[in-house]
């Protein structure tokens, strides 16, 4: 999604860096190992990148570290577009055909921050007939990647519907939080 849209691979790769962590720094060296660019485009994009608020910069003794700035105007929309490019997110929309018919798909939005406030909250809700041993792949897979549980939850659109209408508190407390949909329509899905 990004490289549609940005011309610097080097710049595309130290964002996908950043938003697979959102909350870690990164000292320059790290950057470099990890886009495994040159570490002059690296430090030009690290510098563009902060001139335009999208990372902030913090000297610790004789290294500078760079973290994705909160304070930027589109920091969340930046996650949004992590969680459907990174990660999980991208393998249930690469995936989506071995994984079922899908009519909804979304990530809490306490997920996308990497908030864990309880355990039992669910991170991921598809709803359509899915074929669960694909899915379950996909999540270990993430799950060792970030080294935490993923709460997932699967359900027929029947399923969804009548707790929809039976005002299920489960179903409720998920579709009350924040989302961010990787398929399907919001409106559709709340309607």
């Amino acid at each position: 999604m990004f490289s549609d849209l940005i011309t610097s691979k080097t710049r595309v790769k130290l964002l996908n860096v950043f938003l697979a962590s959102p909350h870690d720094m990164y000292h320059v060296r790290e950057c470099v190992r990890r886009t495994e660019e040159e570490i002059n485009a690296v430090r030009r994009e690290l510098l563009n990148l902060e001139g335009k608020g999208i990372l902030k910069k913090e000297p610790r003794a004789n290294r500078v570290y760079y973290s994705l700035s909160k304070e930027y105007p589109f920091y969340f929309d930046l996650l949004r577009v992590g969680s459907k490019t990174l990660g999980l997110g991208k393998e249930v929309l690469d995936n989506r055909v071995k994984l079922g018919k899908i009519k909804f798909a979304m990530f809490s939005g306490k997920f996308v921050r990497r908030i864990k406030e309880k355990p039992e909250d669910v991170d991921l809700m598809i709803v359509g007939t899915v074929v669960l041993p694909e899915l379950a792949i996909l999540v270990r897979s993430e799950e060792m990647r970030l080294g935490t549980e993923i709460n997932y939850t699967a359900m027929t659109e029947e399923e969804f519907k009548f707790r929809k209408q039976r005002t299920d508190p489960f179903l409720v407390t998920i579709l009350s939080g924040s989302r961010v949909m990787l398929i399907g329509d919001e409106e559709a899905m709340l309607a």
